[in-house]
């Protein structure tokens, strides 16, 4: 396995400047730092292809999440809303070859999050997103990109919510490049047992995202962190597992996950950094044993 962390552990902003975060990972232990799509999208030719170098230089692999706007849902009623966000789904992915960032994980079948003020039909929802993201997977498969299908708890979408219904709908995209996103802060409101869910997944799990019930850093809470490592050795699951802590408030990323306390104790970034370290070495101890 490979472990990552995605940057907005330090960052109160979605679009930021990346490349700083590229030695911090590395420094850190870590072999791959997970960015914001978002951030990826108004930047030149010339500052992808220096991501892509800079995380060369560092041994550090790229990978992107996204939650999508919802003005480029594409699993909307409306054509004219899924073709728009099928145009900029596809911009993104050109942006992220240029990157050299192979995968994608996170909402890019619906949006995120969902507005439960609006009517919602699930089942014509996901007929619409099965239609759009296997045009998606065959454009990404020219990159050799890989789409991430992730379960969000129910307060964050509709469409998938957990294991089974991420496999069905991987299963009926059916395309190489598409392949299911656990993440252990969702499983724990959804799951009747996180290793289970795993075990089920199996050979479709492409990419885990790792994070304590309250969004701390893994060894911080209360998850089952040793039956999770289990579960993946007993899979034989390779690939990267990504911590995605949220421990700050304030900023589009605070706001639009809602943290409202800081969670982070008022960490310098030396303590952020030393508290990440940490829990690296936990993780490994248990996966990896």
């Amino acid at each position: 396995m490979k472990y990552g962390v995605y940057f907005a552990y330090w960052e109160q902003s979605w679009e930021t400047d990346f490349s700083k975060y590229i030695q911090k990972a590395s420094e850190l232990g870590f072999d791959i730092l997970e960015v914001a799509a978002l951030g990826l999208i108004n930047l030149t030719d010339e500052e992808l292809k220096r991501l892509h170098e800079l995380s060369v230089k560092h041994n550090i692999i790229l990978t992107a999440g996204i939650g999508l706007p919802k003005e480029y849902d594409v699993s909307s009623d409306v054509s004219t809303t899924r073709q728009k966000g099928i145009d900029f789904m596809k911009h993104v992915l050109d942006c992220m070859h240029k990157a050299g960032i192979d995968r994608i994980g996170g909402t890019v079948y619906s949006y995120w999050p969902v507005d439960y003020n609006t009517k919602m039909n699930k089942e014509s929802m996901r007929r619409h997103s099965i239609d759009s993201i296997q045009i998606l997977a065959d454009y990404a498969q020219k990159y050799n990109i890989t789409l991430l299908i992730e379960t969000l708890n129910r307060f964050e979408q509709i469409l998938l919510n957990d294991a089974k219904e991420a496999v069905d709908y991987v299963n009926e995209i059916n395309r190489e490049n598409v392949k299911v996103m656990l993440d252990t802060f969702h499983m724990n409101i959804e799951e009747d047992n996180i290793a289970d869910a795993i075990r089920y997944t199996g050979s479709h799990l492409g990419h885990l995202h790792i994070g304590e019930a309250n969004r701390k850093v893994p060894g911080k809470g209360s998850l089952p962190w040793e039956e999770i490592g289990l579960a993946l050795n007993e899979i034989n699951y390779s690939k990267y597992v990504v911590m995605e802590p949220f421990v700050k408030m304030g900023g589009q990323v605070g706001e639009d996950i809602k943290i409202w306390r800081d969670l982070s104790n008022s960490a310098t970034e030396q303590q952020l950094d030393a508290e990440l370290k940490d829990s690296l070495q936990f993780i490994k101890n248990l996966f990896e044993n």
